[in-house]
């Protein structure tokens, strides 16, 4: 699993990013982002019926999930991300869905661009 993300499961702490967080949008992918203070990130992935079917739908998950868990190490900590496919998304190859993922996180400025020559 993910080292220090967990995901976010709970209708109200969904409302809650959509509530106070900030938006940015690209073609493919809408991120809210929101300070949680809980030293980790929490991401929640949402791809609606309008986007597919559910193989469609569960498919862009896993894309969003794994390039996050690829690319945590670029994000800042303490955020509460929720990730929504549009349907521009479906049937985009895995490097299309990470670099919209990095590309909303470029903008939100929650990649932390220090980070760039981090290994693990």
């Amino acid at each position: 699993m993910m080292k220090n993300s967990e995901s976010i499961k709970k209708n109200k702490d969904f409302q809650k990013v959509y509530k106070y967080g900030k938006s940015y949008a690209n073609r493919l992918l809408v991120m809210y982002v929101v300070k949680n203070n809980l030293d980790k990130n929490r991401i929640g992935i949402s791809v609606s019926k309008k986007v597919g079917n559910s193989i469609v739908r569960h498919r862009l998950t896993r894309l969003i999930r794994e390039s996050y868990r690829l690319n945590e190490r670029l994000f800042l900590n303490d955020l509460d991300m929720v990730v929504i496919a549009r349907p521009g998304a479906k049937g985009k190859s895995y490097q299309d869905i990470e670099s919209a993922l990095l590309h909303l996180g470029k903008l939100h400025h929650v990649i932390g661009f220090d980070n760039e020559n981090y290994t693990d």
